[in-house]
């Protein structure tokens, strides 16, 4: 019993650091990718335009074409998110409104109710003995 959790603990670590190398390796990557500029575009042919690579940058500097892909599936990934966020607050949408009206309902009987329990209760009850106030109390 004990060695089957252990099992399922450890194959649960083993989920997690892969998720997590994932992210990392996902931020890392965008990270470069948004660290170099893209390079400018000229006239100039294919072979003039290289540079020779600096012995500072390790990572190669991303094309336009890269850069454009990139742009594309951040904005690909945003619009599918947003679309799935939208179409599940239009789905919850009527649910909502109908929690609404039922508070409004409630809200309304329950002022209905103490109003007629105050009318209903003060026409009832006994009136109540006067106290005499002394005289010297009113001057």
């Amino acid at each position: 019993m004990m060695r089957r959790q252990q099992q399922q603990q450890q194959q649960q670590n083993r989920q997690q650091d892969q998720q997590s190398k994932v992210l990392y390796e996902l931020s890392a990557l965008v990270l470069s990718l948004l660290r170099s500029p893209p390079i400018p575009l000229t006239d100039q042919s294919p072979l003039e335009s290289r540079r020779p690579p600096s012995s500072t940058s390790t990572t190669n500097p991303i094309t336009p074409a890269g850069f454009a892909f990139l742009m594309l599936g951040i904005s690909v990934a945003l619009m599918l998110c947003g679309s799935v966020t939208f179409f599940i607050g239009f789905m919850l949408m009527p649910w909502v409104i109908g929690l609404v009206m039922v508070f409004y309902v409630v809200g309304i009987v329950s002022t209905v109710s103490m109003l007629g329990r105050s009318i209903l209760y003060s026409v009832k009850a006994p009136p109540s003995p006067r106290k005499e106030i002394p005289a010297w109390k009113l001057l």
